[in-house]
């Protein structure tokens, strides 16, 4: 008797390199439609550098429905498949590249007005300038408070919702995982969009007044200003 012969389906997956060149054709053909881009870069195998990124990611990793899911997130937004990641106040727009570029959409609702009173006062005092809290150079203490997975900065996962273009049909795809994983990165670069996200002010947590000390060239005198939030802000460029 004749063996029947079955003919495979399998659709091998692209390798990393195939990927990583799919993506730059598509990021190509986004800006010669004269789209502003702005892509999540990844260098080297760790994702995320900073206090605020790293942050982030724990808080996503944390969730047990994101348990099973986050995994291809990282392998895809390491290959450069984010071609564009913006953040704006509770909202995140991206697109990802996969056979063609998906759009990715993430919401997060505003951090509780209670909740923040709370950190703000809790933190009175306790950090020394806007230019610590943004580089993450806090107490442990402090740490601790803008980290705490009920009451911190960082959303719960009953505050997240997202959705996403492609045709898969899972509540998380791979394109919405590689997102979540790109706003760390982001944060990474610009920690003050965590901010934005909630939708609060990150200079409420600083003292309103903060004392520079400026010395004279000549080194033998030296005379205080004072500097508001505001005028803090422009200063350093945050």
């Amino acid at each position: 008797m004749a063996r029947r012969r079955y003919t495979s389906y399998y659709k091998p997956q692209p390798t990393a390199s195939e990927r990583r060149e799919k993506s730059q054709k598509h990021q190509e053909k986004l800006r010669e439609t004269g789209e502003d881009i702005k892509p999540v870069i990844i260098e080297g195998r760790k994702i995320t550098n900073t206090f605020w990124g790293d942050a982030w990611c724990r808080q996503m990793e944390s969730f047990s429905d994101y348990s099973n899911r986050l995994p291809r997130g990282r392998s895809y937004v390491r290959h450069g498949t984010v071609c564009h990641l913006e953040i704006s106040p509770q909202n995140v727009k991206a697109l990802v590249s996969g056979s063609k570029i998906y759009e990715v959409n993430i919401k997060i609702k505003p951090y509780s007005k209670q909740k923040w009173k709370t950190l703000r006062n809790k933190c009175q005092g306790k950090i020394s300038s806007l230019v610590a809290l943004l580089k993450g150079e806090l107490s442990e203490e402090i740490m601790e408070l803008v980290t705490e997975p009920d009451s911190g900065l960082f959303p719960q996962v009953k505050e997240i919702a997202y959705g996403c273009s492609c045709p898969d049909w899972a509540s998380m795809c791979k394109h919405i995982a590689a997102v979540l994983y790109g706003i760390g990165k982001r944060l990474d670069e610009e920690p003050e969009l965590l901010f934005v996200l909630r939708g609060v002010d990150y200079k409420e947590l600083v003292d309103s007044d903060i004392n520079v000390t400026n010395i004279t060239k000549s080194g033998s005198s030296s005379r205080r200003r004072r500097f508001t939030k505001k005028q803090l802000g422009e200063l350093f460029d945050i």
